[in-house]
């Protein structure tokens, strides 16, 4: 197999916890976030449930120590704090000594602020620079500038799949010496735009979700940010890390399909299965655990049920769910705190519950695992798929 990449450090903030080890316990005991809004003004507050982080932005503010005229988005304190952490975790002291890179994901960027500010921002000079934060740069800008970071930055915003396509990228500029560090994952914040544009597209659950049931409904919004150090084999022998597991595999195609549907057999899913495969050098009965996409719409699942039956076949599935029902579908920063709830399990051998299951789907016999179990985990695949047909795979592995 592929040695992988070494990741040597994680951060993470979610609906569940406020760090990477509030979110493990609320794993293992099965604390769920999904709730009604309280923090965005809308018609919708009492309707429809997410996966909030039940702090305000003046609390964010505060915690942060940021001046009171900043512009800082939602979305740009959230992956601040998951980013600080994560270079804490790695044992960061000087966060130039190598060559060091960015790389962050969103799909909402500043909308929190766009949303505030739009309709007055013509008359009053002193609120475009709010909407300057719009974009997803200016996020990615804000949380190097906070770590200090002169190296290289950049964004990838490619949906649901945003933060695996950070970490490939990451992995990717390590194995071929472009970076010596690199600092990747994603992160989004709730926003009346993306509940509105769900509830539009009709894909939201009335309830809680519940990935792989044959009566699935729709998925719960969420918003978390959550970041992981990738180090060089270099580096972590000069500096003898920690290594908290690597990545191994890594894969992405395009379903081209539609623009917010997968196709019903999986076509892209299976692609960027098979690439990951590829480059970990690893055989699909060589993985313990799969963290499917599972946000528990009904194109969704069934889609990547049917690409996992094409490459495992039906009856070698090893186990495997979807923490969605935990924290909601977070956007672009899914696939961060997928990973480190991947890292998770290889580093305690452990596979968490796919919640709100009862009965299996009618196209195929696939059962998720519904209750914690203790195994030992080698290597677990971790999926993320996005609107427009972007499909993303990664696979980690226990360092040796």
């Amino acid at each position: 197999m592929n040695k992988g990449v070494a990741i040597t450090g994680m951060g993470i903030i979610s609906s569940i916890g406020n760090s990477v080890e509030d979110n493990f316990s609320s794993l293992l005991n099965n604390r769920v976030a999904i709730s009604t809004i309280e923090n965005i003004s809308t018609v919708h507050i009492d309707i429809i449930k997410v996966g909030e982080i039940k702090k305000t932005n003046e609390q964010l503010i505060e915690e942060l120590q940021l001046k009171a005229d900043n512009n800082f988005s939602r979305t740009a304190m959230l992956g601040v704090i998951a980013a600080k952490q994560a270079v804490d975790n790695a044992g960061i002291s000087s966060i130039n000594e190598y060559k060091t890179g960015l790389i962050s994901a969103t799909s909402v960027g500043g909308m929190d602020m766009t949303e505030r500010h739009y309709y007055d921002y013509f008359d009053n000079e002193e609120l475009v620079k709010f909407i300057k934060c719009h974009d997803g740069g200016d996020v990615s800008q804000k949380i190097a500038e906070e770590l200090g970071l002169k190296g290289m930055v950049t964004t990838i915003s490619t949906a649901c799949s945003s933060a695996a396509n950070a970490i490939m990228l990451g992995a990717r500029m390590i194995k071929s010496g472009k970076l010596d560090r690199v600092i990747v994952g994603g992160t989004d914040a709730l926003a009346k735009f993306t509940i509105n544009g769900f509830k539009t597209l009709m894909i939201l659950s009335d309830g809680y979700n519940s990935p792989f049931d044959n009566d699935r409904k729709g998925l719960n919004l969420g918003e978390a940010a959550a970041y992981l150090v990738l180090e060089s084999d270099e580096v972590v022998e000069k500096q003898n890390k920690t290594v908290l597991a690597r990545v191994s595999g890594y894969g992405n195609a395009n379903d081209a399909f539609h623009q917010t549907a997968s196709s019903e057999n999986g076509e892209g899913a299976l692609l960027a299965m098979q690439k990951a495969f590829k480059v970990a050098d690893l055989k699909p009965e060589q993985i313990d655990y799969i963290n499917v996409h599972g946000t528990a719409t009904p194109n969704n699942d069934l889609s990547e049920g049917r690409a996992i039956v094409r490459l495992f076949g039906e009856d070698n599935v090893p186990d495997f769910s979807s923490t969605k029902p935990f924290t909601g579908h977070t956007l672009a920063a899914a696939a961060a705190i997928e990973a480190v709830y991947s890292v998770l399990a290889i580093q305690n051998n452990v596979v968490f519950p796919n919640l709100n299951f009862k009965t299996p789907m009618n196209e195929f016999n696939l059962i998720p695992q519904t209750t914690l179990k203790y195994k030992n985990v080698q290597h677990v695949l971790s999926n993320s798929f996005g609107f427009g047909g972007n499909c993303s795979t990664l696979i980690f592995s226990k360092s040796e």
